[in-house]
């Protein structure tokens, strides 16, 4: 069977396949979960792996989550496909659940996708010419959100990190996996199907309390230290900073305060902040964060008060890997779509987990069409299961197959000329300089 023949008979095998994918994709986008608590969800990816393809996962990789492997007695390189679990809080959504979660992110057709993939190449009889072993992650905690709950996982020893990604990173999940893939969805322009090599920021989380003291605000105002003052001077004081961040490091400080105090008649004594510190590089986001800390300090200082700034690794840039990509481009246009409905690169000012991995080995992360509205939004709609939930399952599949035929040949010549951004180790280490906090 020559390559072509390969792929067309994996095109077949998602087609066939396609009403057990639309029901899973459509049960998983019902029933949405905040990250760290994708139980539910978690326990369909593995019911659809052991039902559908006689697969046990691994199972609770990083809290929730699982993974299945395949190909392990081969002797070439790993490939990850990856899927998200978690869903995203919109409670103006008409599907938001009576907690407000949904599935606006999409994460419910990264999660079909990487299963298409899977039945793709598992039930085409595909993986026996394929030189190279191929593991499915369902992974957790993609959008950075729930500190507080997070917080109680770290300290009960559940967790290390905020995010999945670097969850799973940090327990050894990636150590045997040369390369990884993924996508989200987005609305393209008119006439676009799909953007290829996209760029993204990173970020640092922060926490923030702002300490003054309390007072009757109408009696006696005078003796407290007003905290909701301090953090307002603290805002306004970085928006001052915001002509000093270059143009090209894409700097983003986004506050939300998340307390303003107990109640209106008494002096705020105690304010709290949330917001991350974003960037296009990571020299950048150190250097905007360092700023950043002065300015809030100094708010706080300017009526007297105190502060404490409880720092949380984030995401890491997203990098882009021309030569996987182009593999990738190849494959599309095998599909049918043509060079003009292809965006090729995204300037992406918001943040993935994934860029985390990206820094560590070769990846892809497109980004494919068949949604109306913005992500996160009460307009996000699917308009085309066949374009959420089958195109990426066959493009991902497709291109393992160039990848790992041949004696993987397509693979290892590009891991021999992939230079990673940060080691594992760098890595950890750069995540663990940002958990910290700072008292002033």
């Amino acid at each position: 069977m020559n390559i072509d023949e390969l792929k067309k008979k994996i095109i077949e095998t998602i087609d066939k396949n396609k009403d057990i994918l639309f029901k899973v994709g459509r049960e998983i986008y019902k029933n949405p979960e905040f990250g760290y608590k994708e139980f539910n969800t978690t326990k369909i990816v593995r019911d659809f792996f052991k039902d559908n393809l006689q697969i046990e996962t691994e199972d609770k990789i990083a809290y929730t989550g699982c993974r299945a492997r395949v190909n392990e007695h081969k002797n070439g390189p790993k490939i990850a496909i990856l899927g998200e679990l978690d869903g995203i809080c919109c409670s103006e959504h008409k599907d938001a659940n009576s907690i407000g979660a949904t599935h606006t992110c999409g994460h419910n057709a990264q999660i079909t996708g990487m299963l298409g993939a899977a039945i793709g190449l598992i039930k085409s009889n595909a993986l026996e010419f394929l030189d190279g072993k191929i593991d499915f992650i369902a992974t957790p905690a993609e959008e950075f959100i729930e500190l507080e709950y997070r917080s109680s996982l770290k300290e009960q020893g559940e967790i290390k990190y905020f995010g999945g990604k670097q969850e799973l990173i940090s327990r050894g999940a990636f150590d045997d996996v040369d390369m990884a893939a993924m996508f989200h969805l987005l609305n393209l322009e008119d006439g676009k199907r799909v953007l290829t090599g996209p760029v993204s920021n990173g970020f640092i989380g922060k926490e923030v309390q702002f300490i003054g003291k309390e007072a009757h605000a109408g009696s006696a105002p005078y003796e407290g230290i007003n905290a909701l003052t301090a953090a307002v001077l603290a805002i306004n004081n970085v928006n001052a900073l915001r002509e000093t961040f270059r143009e090209q490091d894409k700097v983003r400080f986004h506050p939300i305060i998340t307390k303003g105090g107990d109640i209106v008649n008494v002096v705020p004594a105690h304010v709290k902040m949330e917001s991350y510190v974003r960037a296009r590089t990571i020299e950048a986001m150190i250097s905007a964060n360092k700023k950043i800390n002065t300015a809030l300090i100094a708010g706080a200082h300017a009526i007297g008060g105190n502060i404490e700034i409880k720092e949380i690794p984030g995401y890491l840039p997203i990098q882009r890997h021309d030569s996987f990509e182009d593999v990738l481009h190849k494959n599309l246009n095998f599909l049918g779509i043509k060079d003009e409905e292809i965006i090729k690169g995204g300037d992406f000012t918001g943040s993935f987990d994934f860029g985390d991995l990206s820094q560590i080995m070769p990846t892809i992360h497109p980004m494919f069409g068949g949604i109306t509205g913005a992500l996160h939004s009460r307009n996000y709609h699917i308009e085309s299961e066949e374009d959420v939930y089958l195109l990426p399952a066959k493009a991902l599949a497709l291109t393992i197959v160039d990848l790992l035929i041949d004696n993987a040949k397509k693979a290892n010549e590009i891991l021999a000329k992939f230079k990673p951004g940060l080691t594992k180790e760098e890595y950890l280490e750069f995540l663990n300089s940002n958990d910290r906090v700072i008292k002033g």
